[in-house]
């Protein structure tokens, strides 16, 4: 049974009818999807235009402006594994519960530098403009808010150049992190699979359903 969802969550298309609108031309936006074994971000080229966009992030002392950074990375997922698992040697009991039954969702930010195309971790996705407007709307909306204030969870990161937010939705292991990133994606107009858990299987999808 576990066998067969996985198959469709990889095979049964999402949105299941009509074909996403081809990117391509003068008007096209490059991302990044970043995955390891178990977590995928998306990684959006950090230019004058998304800077302005994300400039608020400076008032809770991100450097969004940091002029050596090629890319803001975002990713969403549970608290207590994101936050205190920063290295596999880190891995504690708790925080694994929590992953798999329900916890609070933050979001994780970072800056990063160039990015090769050959980088084993990496893949480049074209979007339309219209769809990078919406994905950008979708990390926008990720974040939980205090009196329309973004709130940074204070003295938690993994490096100098990172920050955790509290997000919006509760993180469960049917709806993690991947989930998150390919709900992303489908609001940029890509198509994925139904339901894509771990990145292997989002890979899987968006080779199936392009």
């Amino acid at each position: 049974m576990i066998l067969l969802l996985f198959v469709l969550g990889v095979v049964v298309p999402r949105p299941l009818l009509g074909r996403p609108e081809a990117a391509g031309g003068a008007d096209s936006r490059q991302i990044l999807l970043l995955a390891n074994a178990i977590h995928t971000d998306i990684a959006l080229p950090l230019d004058a235009d998304l800077r302005a966009k994300f400039a608020e992030l400076a008032d809770h002392g991100f450097d969004i402006g940091n002029p050596n950074a090629a890319y803001l990375v975002v990713g969403w997922g549970g608290r207590a594994f994101y936050i205190e698992t920063p290295a596999w040697s880190e891995l504690k009991p708790l925080p694994v519960l929590k992953a798999l039954t329900v916890d609070r969702s933050v979001l994780h930010l970072d800056l990063a530098g160039a990015i090769a195309d050959d980088a084993p971790f990496a893949r480049r996705l074209s979007v339309t403009e219209t769809g990078y407007r919406q994905l950008l709307d979708h990390v926008r909306t990720s974040f939980a808010r205090k009196d329309g204030r973004m709130q940074v969870i204070d003295g938690v990161g993994y490096g100098a150049t990172d920050a955790f937010f509290e997000a919006n939705g509760a993180f469960n292991a049917f709806l993690g992190c991947n989930t998150w990133t390919a709900a992303g994606l489908r609001a940029a107009g890509l198509r994925t699979g139904w339901w894509t858990p771990l990145p292997q299987m989002l890979e899987w999808s968006l080779n199936i359903q392009r």
